[in-house]
């Protein structure tokens, strides 16, 4: 089951039915009337689209990444040690955020996007909106950690995965709602007393080709090296990812994550491969704060004459097995 969210061009939140912006003292009715975690779902999948994506796409996306991990758990339950336990460990319910990033496949395009999905983030409200977003979901959903044994399914895990520009608009949002500052209800709560067994939030964070500087994480998201994400932060890159390689390179003088990876992090780097569909993740793989995965053997194709190349490749066996596997990790 999917439910999306739409956000016009600064970011705030439009309302489902009337299309008109939500006002902000009706934003926590409207999510507990749109977005009330179905009691049936084992995990929660917040995904972010990025460039060039159609609302209808997004949807579509964020579909075809849950029908991967379907067939791909049906396949090869062995390879995960917690959700292979039983068919029902793992039913997922994807909320899919959806913003206007349309625009000419150039590299003019692109940078108007870039400066717009910024934008978004930082001088509008993207960032507030998505962040409580998450709080309402984190203080909805069964806590998993009150489960006498880690591995029973009791509970829903939280994961956000996040595409080229998404990917930002995920690191603002649990940026903003971190802040300590900021002591609203609504927010992830990062700043008040831990909880017991579950001191944390977001169980995993999967970036797939994120459209950012590769010292993003040192100059932009610099919170996320100690913020208290209960699992990784974990980023795709494939030297076949034209837009934030050759385009990036063009408009900021340097390749994109999504090109080259996370160069630059205020804790440990730990540099790995994304794994074919048949081979298992080990723990110590996806276990530290900052994980790159070059996705270069996998991630390759990209459209006939589409020159942003293997940017959006990621709708692939391998990504359904890595988010598999973290949501498994996450037990």
């Amino acid at each position: 089951m999917i439910t999306t969210v739409d956000l016009d061009d600064t970011g705030w939140l439009l309302d489902a039915e009337t299309g008109l912006p939500v006002p902000e003292h009706r934003l926590s009715g409207y999510f507990s009337e749109y977005l009330t975690p179905p009691t049936w779902a084992t995990d929660i999948v917040v995904y972010v689209h990025g460039w060039q994506t159609s609302p209808e796409s997004a949807r579509r996306s964020a579909a075809r990444l849950l029908d991967l991990a379907e067939r791909q758990l049906r396949a090869a339950r062995g390879l995960y040690h917690r959700l292979g336990q039983s068919p029902g460990w793992f039913i997922p319910w994807a909320v899919v955020v959806r913003w206007p990033s349309s625009s000419l496949v150039s590299p003019g395009g692109y940078r108007r996007i870039r400066d717009r999905a910024h934008a978004m983030g930082t001088e509008g409200h993207a960032a507030h909106i998505i962040g409580r977003l998450l709080g309402y979901l984190d203080s909805e959903r069964p806590d998993p950690g009150s489960a006498a044994v880690l591995a029973n399914r009791d509970g829903q895990y939280l994961h956000l995965v996040g595409h080229s520009f998404g990917c930002r608009f995920l690191c603002e949002a649990v940026q903003w709602a971190g802040d300590a500052t900021l002591n609203n209800a609504d927010t992830l709560g990062w700043g008040l007393p831990a909880v017991p067994g579950r001191p944390f939030t977001a169980d995993s964070m999967l970036l797939f080709q994120m459209a950012a500087p590769r010292d993003a994480f040192s100059t932009l998201f610099t919170s996320l090296a100690s913020a208290p994400l209960r699992g990784p932060v974990v980023a795709t890159h494939s030297r076949h990812d034209r837009a934030t390689g050759f385009w990036h390179l063009r408009a900021e003088r340097s390749p994109g994550i999504g090109h080259s990876g996370i160069g630059v992090a205020p804790a440990p780097l730990f540099n790995a491969r994304l794994l074919p569909s048949h081979r298992r993740y080990p723990r110590q793989t996806l276990d530290h704060r900052f994980v790159n995965l070059d996705a270069s053997d996998h991630f390759i194709r990209g459209r006939r004459l589409n020159p942003a190349g293997a940017h959006s490749d990621h709708l692939r066996p391998e990504s359904a097995h890595l988010l598999l596997s973290l949501a498994d990790h996450s037990r």
